[in-house]
């Protein structure tokens, strides 16, 4: 009764819209308006953007070596900082006079708040020195590059600077304002003050420095009290003029003593960072775009301001970008816009082919409606087109019209084959396949949410293929039980009039197929019924086999395979005591190298590789050489190519770079030199260690050795590690007459510091540049053993040498101590070439199972794999928790809508035979199993039990009529249409992107071939094994019945009833008895009597359920299912 109420409530709301033609066309109408509002709005990118949230602390202790900022400020911090909640991570990096640490909190986390606990936290820790500068707290600003613009030509720096300077001005109109300038003067003015004069007037470097500052800058001074003007105290001075008349000191008989009289002033208008194109400077501006901007939108708009740009300028100046995202996301996007429109065509072809011609067309608005409706959602909820979300829609062209599929399906096979007048078939298919199509939607929709449940930075990169799945699937859901049963009314009226010559291909097609189905199909499921078990034996057969290609290593494991970009840099750092100059010839090596290598390539494959190409002199490119923070940036240097696209080379960024690093001369003065290539997306270092321990000599000492290791691999490259040698550090102790003289230890550090770094006593403006007036020694008073006859003033105003008051001891320092959630650890890092999968896993197995447990063994650190592999685990973690959910909340769902706890079994029993199908499409394709695959392994998960549910759903309403069997076969074969028509729309949709030879769209493959493969052998499959599912369960059912009697039923059998329960008692306590043993006394050789018990008691009982009917005994019913 309430099943036909429901029915007829559900009947009445179809009926309505049925009924209503306008309502349901409005809504069409309003759904694709919608849509192509929405999807002018939505930003093109990409990947989705990876947004961490993170707080950072900055602390400066100036003279301080890196051991003491993290003895002294890091190891008072962190402590603090680890007991915030909603942290992930914490990350400090000291170096010389500096310690920042990272704080990475979880995603979705209040970063108001967090800033906020930060903050309270930093401000309540204790034991902190007295002379540290402002400790800095602050969010950090996400920001994603865009495209480099360089500008270069025959002309000097200042000449391009100002260039540069007016394109920015035209940006900044555009709204362009996210852009830092690089390779630009900067003015710096150096007040330098020989010890000598410091010590005739009795200053100090820092009193000095206040000095300056007072009288070299203005501050604000409040304004009149009628609010017309403001006031300011003093002005800038920048020139040396005005400097040189500042007060530095007034003498006791009041006589002012000058700046200009005791120091020499310079300003020096140089870069600190030059950019070479070949022998012309360039200049670079970067734009970045935030987490709302649009990369495609922001380069055309900086494109076309160039074209502008360049009508007024001298022929001579080129501008260039460089660093670009555009083009590549344009073909990318390309390649699966295309792909996509090829799939939506098969999808086409075959709706058209099993369906008439009307309702074909009907089925298929459901796509551009789904669609539509799903932009407008991802617009809504923030979801950009990317490559993940263009998948994702190209993944749901065949998904979308299933539902669609089956209603209207079935409303043309009840007005053909049940007689139904238009409007009652229309409305009864609506009603009668709500209940299983809404499942089957649920089911999908499940699968896909398990993804959602993956985190980290893998989990947030493909996010959005659930979520927009999850959009078209309720909005196939909409335009199915909505607009859909309306149009199939009109498509029946008109189709039952007469036939018409568009629909004849479709009807002699399935005139042959209703023939196909009766006269061989049906035999073929009354023959697999038959023969069951033996159709059940080999297909499970099947499945090990299968599963061995994975076992044997037939089929590899890649976790990650990212597009490339073909961006390669050298970053290098030459040793202390090289000067500027030898930094220009090492990278003029790097061009040669470069330019030999580049026409060796051109020569063999008729194209020149090399797109741009940029030298640097003054610091490292992208990611830089750990360990160099300290290091004088003339010593640094980068050297950055692009090469062509992927697709327009045989060879990979990979075998250039080899090339590249084998003909490269090294020079004598070189220290360290480091080859990089970058992929596209998150993810991190191939190769990636920590190693922890409290001794930092002890550390460096592990990680070299852990080099030398790794270094004899081919496949390694860029192999570095995080903690640097540094410079000499001396230990200074405060002898017993320094005490008595005044002298304090913080007081002397202060003043070396001082004379050692310079101050930075004042900051101002220049046009669009900061300046900085620097005081600091004469470099002559700082040579040889300066630390020994260092003059330093008391407390009293004394001076005396450093060597008389205090005991000196000298020893080497690391540039930069690293800590990890309070942890101290280097990181070796370096980059893994995965382009032959299996060499690279055989490598990763002697890193850990060989490698490393030495190298613990000999140093005794604690090593952990990070980076890529610490993700990769976590991935591989969450995804199998979220596969597991994700089936526990399918299953509860089909026991919801079935009301049995037996029969979901069923229906689920298919999931695991779809691996037959996407193992053996990675075998033939050659393919590694990849993230990729699990993904598309999740995802089929709820797809391949679709047609099932269907299917049993037609068996239920067959079983009220007809036996058990007779039921299974007329469900089947009144499915296989639908069945057939829903596998082909879903595997052919996705089926161009199988030949897609483009590289950008190879790492999408692993997903498309688990769907297909996985789909298309699981159709087969599915028509096979479910019908024996249902009846080998029928068959079970009869079995525990009757062994049930045989048992316990001592009215059936008095003889032997409470016998056999006595025996099965026996055997069952025997079991629980050897399990309870085997945890008490922990036997190595459990398993044996175990399995040997198990065995003979279900022999023995067997046995005796035998004897007893062949002796007549014990009575057999057969039970009804």
């Amino acid at each position: 009764m309430e099943k036909d109420t429901r029915s007829s409530l559900f009947g009445s709301f179809f009926g309505y819209f049925i009924a209503h033609s306008t309502i349901a066309n409005l809504v069409l109408v309003l759904v694709i308006v919608l849509g192509f509002f929405s999807i002018s709005k939505l930003r093109s990118q990409f990947f989705p953007d990876v947004v961490i949230e993170t707080i950072s602390v900055s602390v400066n202790w100036s003279g301080a070596g890196a051991e003491d900022l993290d003895s002294g400020v890091v190891g008072y911090l962190e402590p603090s900082l680890l007991e915030l909640e909603g942290i992930e991570k914490i990350v400090s990096r000291s170096y010389e006079g500096v310690s920042r640490i990272t704080i990475d909190f979880v995603p979705n986390w209040d970063m108001n708040k967090a800033l906020d606990d930060v903050k309270i936290a930093v401000e309540e820790a204790q034991n902190l020195p007295d002379d540290i500068d402002e400790i800095d707290v602050k969010r950090r600003v996400w920001r994603d590059r865009v495209t480099n613009i360089v500008f270069s030509g025959p002309f000097t720096v200042e000449q391009l600077e100002k260039y540069s300077d007016e394109f920015l001005q035209l940006l900044y109109k555009e709204g362009i304002t996210k852009t830092t300038s690089r390779g630009g003067m900067e003015p710096i003015v150096r007040v330098v003050v020989p010890e000598i004069s410091l010590l005739k007037n009795n200053l100090t470097l820092r009193e000095l420095s206040n000095a300056v500052s007072v009288g070299a800058s203005s501050r604000p001074a409040g304004e009149t009290k009628d609010g017309l003007a403001r006031l300011k105290a003093g002005s800038e001075k920048t020139r040396q003029f005005d400097l040189a008349e500042i007060t530095a000191r007034t003498s006791s008989s009041g006589e002012s003593i000058k700046l200009g009289d005791i120091s020499v002033i310079s300003i020096d208008e140089s870069p600190i960072v030059e950019f070479f194109k070949g022998d012309n400077p360039a200049i670079i501006t970067r734009v970045d775009r935030g987490p709302e901007g649009d990369a495609i939108k922001i380069q055309e708009r900086v494109e076309a301001l160039i074209d502008e740009f360049q009508l007024d300028m001298p022929e001579t100046l080129t501008i260039e970008l460089s660093g670009t995202r555009t083009e590549a996301i344009k073909n990318r996007l390309n390649i699966l816009i295309s792909n996509g429109v090829v799939g939506l065509i098969l999808v086409l072809f075959f709706l058209f082919l099993f369906l008439n011609a009307e309702t074909a067309l009907w089925v298929a608005v459901g796509i551009p409606a789904a669609l539509f409706a799903s932009f407008s959602l991802m617009y809504l909820i923030g979801i950009s087109i990317n490559m993940i979300s263009l998948f994702a829609l190209i993944i749901c062209l065949g998904i979308v019209v299933d539902d669609a599929i089956v209603v209207a399906e079935h409303a043309d096979y009840r007005a053909s084959s049940l007689k139904e007048d238009p409007y009652n078939a229309a409305k009864n298919a609506a009603t009668f396949m709500g209940l299983p199509v809404f499942t089957a939607t649920i089911t999908t929709i499940l699968a896909f949410s398990g993804l959602v449940l993956i985190g980290g930075r893998f989990g947030s990169l493909i996010a959005d293929i659930p979520y927009t799945v999850i959009l078209v699937l309720l909005a196939s859901l909409l335009e199915c039980f909505i607009i859909l049963p309306n149009h199939m009314f009109h498509s029946l009226k008109n189709s039952a009039k007469r036939v018409r010559w568009y629909n004849v291909p479709s009807r002699k097609f399935n005139e042959n197929f209703e023939g196909f189905k009766n006269r061989y199909f049906r035999k073929f499921i009354k023959l697999n019924l038959q023969y069951r078990y033996l159709s059940l034996v080999f297909m499970l057969s099947l499945l090990f086999c299968s599963i061995s290609l994975l076992v044997s290593g037939d089929v590899k494991w890649r976790f990650w395979n990212p597009p490339e970009i073909g961006r390669l840099t050298a970053n290098i750092a030459m040793v202390s005591g090289a000067e500027r100059r030898d930094t220009l010839v090492m990278l003029r090596e790097l061009e040669r190298a470069n330019k030999k290598v580049s026409e060796e390539f051109e020569k063999e494959n008729g194209r020149n590789p090399i797109t741009f190409q940029i030298s640097q002199v003054g610091g490292n490119e992208g990611r830089g050489i750990a360990g160099v923070e300290n290091k004088d940036k003339d010593l640094l240097g980068s050297f950055t190519i692009e090469l062509i696209d992927a697709d327009l080379r045989p060879y990979s960024s990979f075998t250039y770079l080899a090339a590249l690093q084998d003909e490269v001369n090294k020079s004598s003065l070189l220290e360290t030199i480091s080859f990089r290539r970058w992929g596209s997306g998150p993810g991190g270092d191939g190769i990636s260690i920590n190693l922890a321990a409290s001794d930092t000599k002890n550390l460096k000492e592990a990680a070299e050795q852990l080099k030398a290791s790794l270094a004899p691999y081919e496949e390694i490259s860029a192999l570095e590690d995080t903690q640097g040698y540094d410079k000499t550090e001396y230990i200074i102790t405060l002898t017993d007459r320094g005490k008595k003289l005044g002298y304090t230890i913080d007081n002397i550090g202060r003043q070396l510091s001082d004379r050692l770094n310079g101050i930075e006593a004042v900051t101002f403006l220049k046009g669009n540049k900061t300046g900085k007036i620097i005081i600091e020694l004469d470099k002559e008073d700082l040579k040889g053993d300066f630390i020994y006859n260092a003059k330093v003033r008391s407390a009293k105003g004394h001076y005396g040498s450093l060597s008389d008051i205090v005991e000196i001891k000298a020893q080497y320092g690391f540039s930069s101590v690293t800590r990890e959630d309070g942890q101290k650890i280097i990181t070796v890092t370096g980059q893994l070439s995965e382009e032959d999968a299996e060499q690279a896993e055989l490598v990763k197995d002697r890193i850990t199972n060989e490698i490393l447990p030495a190298i613990e063994d000999d140093f005794g650190v604690v090593s952990s794999v990070t980076g890529l592999a610490e993700q990769e685990r976590r991935f591989l973690n969450e995804a199998l928790i979220a596969f597991l959910l994700c089936v526990l909340g399918i299953y509860l769902t089909l026991a919801w809508v079935f009301a049995s706890w037996s029969r979901p079994m069923v229906i689920m029993l298919i999931i695991p035979f779809g691996l037959i199908g996407a193992l053996w499409g990675h075998y033939v394709y050659g393919i590694a199993l990849s993230m990729f695959s699990i993904i598309g392994l999740i995802g089929m998960t709820g797809i391949i039990i679709n047609d099932s549910i269907v299917l049993i759903s037609t068996f239920n309403e067959y079983k009220k009529k007809i036996d058990s069997i007779g039921a299974i076969i007329n469900a089947t074969c009144d499915r296989l249409r639908p069945i057939l028509l829903t596998t082909l729309t879903t595997v052919f949709g996705l089926a161009p992107l199988l030949f897609e030879q483009s590289r950008d769209a190879q790492f999408l493959k692993p997903t498309v071939i688990t769907l297909v493969f996985g789909l298309g052998f699981g159709m087969l499959i599915l028509l096979i094994i479910v019908p024996v599912f249902i009846a080998v369960q029928n068959d079970l059912y009869r079995y525990y019945k009757s062994f049930t009697r045989f048992v316990v039923s001592a009215r059936l059998n008095r003889k032997n009833g409470w016998k056999n329960l006595i025996y099965f008692s026996i055997f069952l306590l025997g079991v629980v008895a050897i399990i309870f043993t085997q945890v008490i006394f922990s036997f190595e050789y459990f398993f044996i009597p175990f399995t040997a018990f198990v065995c003979l008691g279900l022999f023995y009982i067997w046995y005796v359920y035998i004897k007893q009917l062949q002796d007549r005994v014990f009575s057999f019913r057969k039970p009804t299912l």
